[in-house]
């Protein structure tokens, strides 16, 4: 059984717990996510089945999309609503002209210092132990890119300004390595009031969306009813790879990992040139490799990662 799947990950589970559940219902243990969330967020959670786990790689580099909840007036040590209060400011009073103007400067390529409750390694140790043990470690800002953030609500409705407790939904779609509650912590120090994030849900990941996930409950009741439609190919991971279709005379070629000329395609949907990536599939649509495109004597088929042997 290979592919990928996408599972609405429910808040208070550990993206670990989520995977471990799918492989007590599936019998199988090679299965892999593709992108932590962190137990209080909801949301996208992209897993891959069996050989699936081979393109793991792929979708941990795509860009993600967030709604979240930032509240103002309130700053914790996670950044988040988990964490114990750090700053409290309650005499204050913002404009939404003058918020949005603050989160219009956050889009863009920036620097973001990863909080000290994330995975991330530091001299071998993840961060977010060296904070349980009540350490403050050194760290490096990270580069990341904002590609869009919008507001799509504040509450209280009806007020003209924003004040203490203030909640404004974020929709958020970034690189990836971008730790949303920093965002929002971010945000909180620039308006010089504190904020910290009171809710996440990614709803996209690469590709995918929460419009194409399913709850643990609906994967449950599929598999109850040997019904593995939750489960996509595994080249929906790529959807912008081009496919091409190998003769049945150079398959066993590529299902040896050797490369094989252009001559022996027998459908290419565009003209490929060396550097191309490729899908590369036999007659029965079935994905046998990853490829590149490559130059020796002539143009070549070359796999890299074989996935039918």
């Amino acid at each position: 059984m290979d592919g990928i799947t996408n599972v609405i990950k429910p808040p208070g589970m550990s993206s670990h717990q989520v995977v471990n559940t799918l492989r007590r219902l599936l019998h199988m243990k090679k299965i892999g996510h593709t992108g932590t969330l962190d137990p209080g967020a909801s949301g996208v959670l992209t897993l891959c089945i069996g050989k699936g786990t081979r393109v793991v790689s792929y979708l941990l580099e795509k860009d993600k999309r967030y709604v979240a909840e930032l509240t103002l007036g309130l700053a914790t040590d996670t950044q988040d609503a988990s964490g114990e209060t750090l700053q409290i400011t309650t005499d204050f009073s913002i404009s939404p002209m003058k918020f949005a103007a603050t989160v219009h400067r956050f889009r863009g390529r920036q620097e973001q210092l990863p909080p000290m409750t994330s995975a991330i390694r530091v001299d071998g140790q993840r961060l977010y132990k060296a904070a349980r043990a009540g350490r403050e470690v050194e760290r490096q800002p990270r580069s990341i890119h904002v590609y869009d953030l919008h507001i799509n609500k504040i509450w209280p409705e009806g007020e003209p300004d924003l004040h203490f407790g203030s909640r404004v939904l974020l929709d958020v779609r970034c690189s990836k390595g971008t730790y949303i509650r920093t965002l929002c912590h971010d945000i909180g120090e620039r308006l010089g009031v504190g904020a910290h994030m009171s809710f996440l849900s990614r709803t996209q990941n690469g590709p995918f969306s929460i419009q194409d996930s399913f709850t643990l409950e609906e994967i449950e009741t599929k598999i109850t009813g040997n019904d593995l439609s939750f489960i996509m190919p595994i080249e929906a991971a790529l959807p912008h790879w081009p496919k091409v279709i190998v003769s049945p005379l150079a398959e066993q070629r590529i299902r040896h990992g050797n490369a094989v000329t252009i001559d022996h395609l027998m459908s290419v949907p565009r003209a490929l040139v060396p550097g191309d990536e490729v899908l590369v599939m036999g007659l029965d649509g079935d994905l046998l490799a990853l490829a590149m495109i490559e130059r020796q004597e002539q143009l070549v088929c070359q796999p890299f990662r074989v996935l039918k042997g």
